[in-house]
């Protein structure tokens, strides 16, 4: 999930097509305007009822994503860090905006660096953006913050299935091909942002510059809204229907398990990351207290553990997190053995997953980060073909985006964070 830092750069290049969508974006429908907004400390009971009640907000596409990096459980999963809830109230003080907020101090300074993954949850849409800013980094300037890095959860550009697959071959990769869609939100607020003084973290979708996104900027997803089931098997390419079925033939038995897998699936987990040249460094704890508190937050099911078992043996394990609205499922991490890969068991967890995410509503099943290799010859270009397979589509995010707090002090630890991200 975590990408490496560079200098920003505007992800489409000059003499790129941006216009493949003419749409104005419309406002979205919040109470209030821009210009009264006031930011403050927001109870975290608050928080969370105000991400459940996004639905139609979120499927409209105004107010981006609900992630469920910006629930207020995700401050207790993450350590070394200390968070607050904020919420944007209007000149009615109804709340009509919210965001997580987590800090971490700088070594030797009681200043911190502001970050609020995939965040924050406002009206993006609205034509007066920096009336939802300016009062986010006024609060955290008073703080004591000495920058602030945010993620827009906004759609940039998209690129089917079908697209990628005809652009494949040496040395290509997916920021090279015109996408089949440039989202009209996505592309306004990455100018405004510019004109306001914040930097784009990452210059490439997938890392190709080296890195600086947190999150994953280029993302695969499945649409499910306006989909019966039988469209989203239609869409699988013949090799996944094939390898679904064969696990099926095969006995494979799929099921949501519980917290008492966790160490199969961590076990699983440590066997992907050799197989696969990875490493996400995280512990059985880390598993287990993600599990607790994300469903303790969401008892309906903010975190799933899914498992493949064949003759009662666990081959396969994934997990499956929900947003607090309900609109979008992410798969997670997955996990699976070296041997008996050929009864299929991630493929058919995989299915069982997408179909789960259908039974329950959502709007998209997001298969989270992808590679921006289309090079057939590259190893990392396994997971892209993986995921391709599913017919669904390639989506750049708008990415990370920092600014520094005004002061030549704030602006050296900005800098000196920046070399210091640069040499990791």
């Amino acid at each position: 999930m975590n990408g490496r830092s560079a200098a920003a750069r505007p992800a489409i290049r000059k003499g790129m097509t941006m216009a493949i969508t003419t749409a104005t974006p419309r406002p979205a429908a919040p109470a209030g305007t821009a210009a009264a907004l006031r930011v403050r400390p927001l109870p975290a009971a608050d928080h969370l009822a105000f991400l459940r009640g996004r639905r139609a907000l979120t499927d409209a596409g105004h107010g981006g994503q609900v992630s469920f990096l910006q629930t207020p459980a995700w401050a207790r999963v993450k350590d070394g860090w200390t968070a607050e809830s904020l919420g944007w109230f209007d000149e009615l003080e109804r709340l009509v905006g919210a965001a997580l907020v987590l800090h971490r101090e700088a070594p030797g300074v009681r200043r911190t660096f502001a970050y609020l993954p995939e965040g924050p949850v406002i009206d993006w849409s609205s034509p007066r953006l920096a009336g939802w800013l300016e009062p986010l980094l006024a609060h955290l300037e008073t703080g004591g913050a000495f920058a602030v890095r945010m993620g827009p959860p906004l759609a940039y550009r998209r690129w089917s299935a079908r697209t990628l697959k005809d652009a494949t071959g040496p040395g290509r990769s997916v920021h090279e091909v015109l996408p089949d869609r440039v989202e009209p939100v996505g592309a306004v607020v990455a100018d405004r942002l510019r004109a306001a003084g914040w930097s784009r973290c990452d210059p490439e979708p997938g890392g190709g510059g080296g890195g600086g996104d947190a999150q994953p900027r280029l993302v695969f997803e499945i649409p499910l809204a306006g989909r019966d089931l039988d469209q989203v098997w239609s869409g699988l390419n013949q090799e996944w229907r094939r390898n679904i079925k064969k696990a099926a033939r095969a006995g494979v038995v799929t099921e949501v398990s519980g917290p008492w897998d966790l160490p199969a699936f961590h076990r699983l987990l440590g066997i992907t990351e050799r197989r696969d040249g990875f490493r996400l460094g995280r512990s059985l704890e880390y598993y287990e207290r993600q599990y607790a508190v994300l469903n303790e937050e969401q008892p309906e099911g903010g975190m799933r553990l899914y498992t493949a078992r064949y003759h009662g043996e666990v081959l396969a394990a994934h997990t499956l997190l929900r947003s607090a609205d309900g609109a979008r499922l992410w798969y997670q991490s997955g996990a699976s053995a070296d041997h008996l890969r050929h009864v299929r068991p991630s493929n058919a967890l995989q299915w069982q997953m997408i179909r789960d995410a259908h039974l329950l509503g959502a709007s998209a099943y997001d298969m989270r980060g992808i590679p921006a290799t289309l090079d057939p010859d590259v190893r990392a270009f396994g997971l892209l073909r993986w995921k391709l397979g599913t017919g669904g589509e390639a989506v750049e995010m708008l990415g990370e985006w920092e600014r520094p707090l005004p002061g030549a002090v704030n602006r050296s630890l900005h800098k000196a964070m920046r070399g210091y991200l640069a040499r990791r």
